[in-house]
């Protein structure tokens, strides 16, 4: 299968030489932090990333890409330079009006087991109907340049069903198989005379095979509302249900409501489907009110039911032009917790300099007869911006707790946006 991406590679090359259009973008991005080996000795990091994306357009044929160079200067980590390939695929829109085909490394948008894959992914629309259907191998770990070679274990296969049937109404059903084949690994053992040996370990692969059912509502400026079934059929019950709504009561007040049915997502096969484990329901309500353009007040309060316990959290706040300020607050079975944050970012001169600024605190702990234990974080920043297609991103980044005694980082970012016709 390695011959695929060669494959692909041979035939985008026409178009990319004849391309009508090329676009993407270019970031490099510097990073320092400090790493502790014992109380007493560090190291510090200095690491760069490097980001390309390339779309490659003729007429409604593309071949988009997106790739990632890491490494640190200085200090190298055993697993340094690495390549990470994140899409290369090709993709025809509009055939005969219905279909759009992709083919290569893709991003697969699924809630079930989403991700990328090396594959082929087929659209057909028409009308107010659309069928897509999709079948790759599963991404190598850090997204290397390289095909599974056991399709039989390592896969993903699935589509889903989609129709606008009634005005403001969306309905769609969908189906996922993801196979998971474990990277075998060798493990020292006792034999019979109670003398080490090494024995190459080799597991099952492990499967989530769901089906799901969507339906929605959207009525602009009245009310949206998403629903969401999600069934394992490996373990044969309810895996989710989700409610997700919205109703603008006045053109200044909003009302949301969350409710989610949840079974821990375990894999067919894996050593975890032998533990008993519970499910759980969380149900939140808030609303919003905007007194004018520029301040919204909000506050919201969740309730979490899990099978002996229950837990609670509270988040109200501010919206503002120049920034938020909010105040949260869990308790219960999930733990104790206090945090304040204060977020704000404005632009000047154009949008040519946005200064940042953000700092939180919190105070938490497991259960109200363990120690408290405190967090401060800090972020300072600013982004430059003195072209369109151009910017400069520099933060400082501060957090201290029990942990992390006073961790200090750094970042700086070039961005460069591209868009070139022929």
């Amino acid at each position: 299968m390695k011959k695929l991406f060669f494959t692909l590679l041979i035939l985008s090359l026409p178009l990319m030489i004849s391309a009508q259009n090329l676009n993407g973008s270019i970031s490099s991005t510097f990073y320092t932090f400090e790493r502790f080996d014992t109380a007493k000795t560090s190291d510090s990091f200095l690491r760069t990333y490097e980001t390309l994306a390339l779309n490659f357009n003729y007429q409604t044929i593309s071949v988009r890409t997106r790739m990632n160079y890491e490494s640190n200067i200085g200090n190298a980590l055993a697993s340094d330079p690495r390549l990470r390939f994140y899409d290369l695929y090709f993709e025809a829109r509009n055939i005969v009006d219905m279909f759009t085909l992709k083919l290569g490394r893709q991003p697969l948008f699924t809630p079930v087991a989403g991700g990328l894959f090396d594959g082929v992914n087929l659209k057909f629309k028409y009308d107010n109907v659309s069928l897509t259907g999709y079948y790759g191998g599963n991404v190598p770990a850090y997204q290397k340049l390289e095909v599974t070679n056991d399709f039989k274990n390592d896969y993903v296969i699935g589509g889903k069903f989609e129709i606008f049937f009634l005005e403001h109404f969306n309905f769609a059903l969908g189906y996922i198989n993801k196979n998971f084949k474990p990277v075998d690994y060798n493990a020292l053992r006792l034999d019979a005379n109670l003398d080490p040996v090494t024995i190459l370990i080799q597991q099952n692969s492990n499967q989530y095979k769901f089906l799901s059912a969507d339906a929605s509502y959207f009525l602009p400026g009245v009310a949206n509302i998403d629903t969401r079934y999600e069934y394992d059929m490996n373990f044969q019950t309810t895996s989710k249900f989700e409610l997700d709504g919205r109703v603008q009561a006045t053109n200044k007040l909003g009302v949301d409501i969350y409710y989610n049915f949840r079974e821990p997502k375990i894999r067919y096969n894996s050593i975890f489907s032998v533990f008993n484990f519970g499910n759980s329901q969380e149900i939140e309500g808030g609303v919003d009110y905007k007194f004018c353009s520029d301040l919204t007040v909000f506050g919201k309060f969740g309730n979490v039911k899990y099978e002996d316990d229950n837990s609670q959290r509270l988040n109200v706040g501010v919206y503002t032009k120049y920034g938020s300020v909010s105040f949260r607050k869990t308790f219960g079975y999930s733990g104790e917790l206090n945090g304040v944050s204060l977020y704000t970012a404005h632009s000047f001169a154009d949008g040519f300099v946005t200064p940042s600024f953000g700092i939180s605190f919190i105070n938490y702990k497991l259960d109200k007869n363990s120690d408290v234990n405190n967090i401060t974080s800090v972020l300072a920043g600013v982004n430059l911006r003195p072209w369109r297609n151009l910017s400069f991103d520099l933060q400082g980044q501060y957090f201290n707790n029990k942990i992390y005694k006073n961790d200090y980082r750094i970042l700086f970012k070039v961005n460069h946006w591209f868009n070139t016709n022929f």
